[in-house]
């Protein structure tokens, strides 16, 4: 199959675990469109087939999330799988930065520094000055205040880590994370099992959608035969009739075929799923 699973993600569960049970499910080339950590839960978009090329598309889409912030606490990861230590000073001030936001790169993330992720180090308790990232947050609403708890649903671009984000509150750490949203895709809901490394059994959420589907929110270009017989073997065709501007769906008769983008008077197939 040429497309996607849309993935609830249980906690304990690696992306890269749903990532190796699909392809021990289904064969062919498997990948994601956005990692979780183990902690998370949530939205987990896995790519099938030639769908994987889409995959750039994807990482660019702004990401919906609901925090738990654990207050009068710290983590010396961010996150409920570090050191915790008890300070018992519960923030005064409940409210979480928004528009353009400047992060340092956790020690606990994917990123890679001197050829090496950062997470690596970290396990062997090494400390390296990290890199700072610029991001933006669409909004960070209060959605619900208990206690030593505080719920919040945070829309943010790409890139953007929560756990980072919640730590601005000072005495407080992510205790809790699901991912609700990620563009135009949201959580499914049909019920599957996915079985763990441990043998036990989890439910999983999952639910199939088509490579079309997958980028619907781009501008559509129909092409004729001609157009898409071009098209498939990596060649230009003439501009959008239209003027639309960036990337583009190339499709026949309803068919995806390729993702192209205007060049001059030509618009040209950037990726190609034949």
């Amino acid at each position: 199959m040429t497309g996607a699973l849309l993935v609830d993600k249980p906690a304990g569960v690696t992306s890269h675990d749903v990532v190796a049970r699909v392809r021990r499910e289904r064969g062919g080339k498997v990948g994601h469109a956005g990692t979780l950590d183990p902690f998370a839960t949530g939205l987990l978009i896995v790519l099938l087939g030639r769908a994987t090329r889409l995959q750039r598309f994807l990482l660019e889409l702004p990401k919906t999330y609901l925090a738990i912030a654990r207050l009068g606490w710290r983590s010396d990861t961010g996150d409920p799988d570090g050191e915790l230590t008890e300070t018992g000073r519960i923030p005064a001030l409940l409210e979480l930065p928004t528009g353009e936001v400047t992060q340092r790169v956790p020690m606990t993330s994917a990123v890679k520094v001197e050829g090496e992720r950062l997470y690596r180090k970290a396990h062997r308790g090494e400390q390296v000055e990290t890199p700072e990232r610029t991001t933006r947050v669409f909004r960070a609403d209060l959605r619900e205040r208990e206690d030593e708890r505080a719920t919040f649903e945070i829309e943010c671009s790409s890139g953007t880590y929560i756990r980072t984000l919640v730590e601005t509150l000072e005495d407080a750490y992510c205790e809790a994370l699901r991912r609700t949203a990620i563009g135009p895709f949201r959580v499914p809901e049909d019920a599957r099992v996915l079985r763990t490394r441990s043998g036990g059994a989890t439910r999983v959420v999952e639910k199939e959608i088509a490579a079309e589907a997958l980028v619907s929110f781009l501008p559509e270009r129909a092409l004729d035969a001609a157009e898409a017989e071009a098209v498939g073997h990596g060649r230009a065709v003439s501009r959008d009739p239209a003027g639309a501007v960036g990337h583009l769906r190339l499709t026949h008769e309803g068919r995806l075929l390729a993702i192209g983008r205007s060049d001059g008077e030509n618009l040209r197939p950037e990726v190609v799923l034949g």
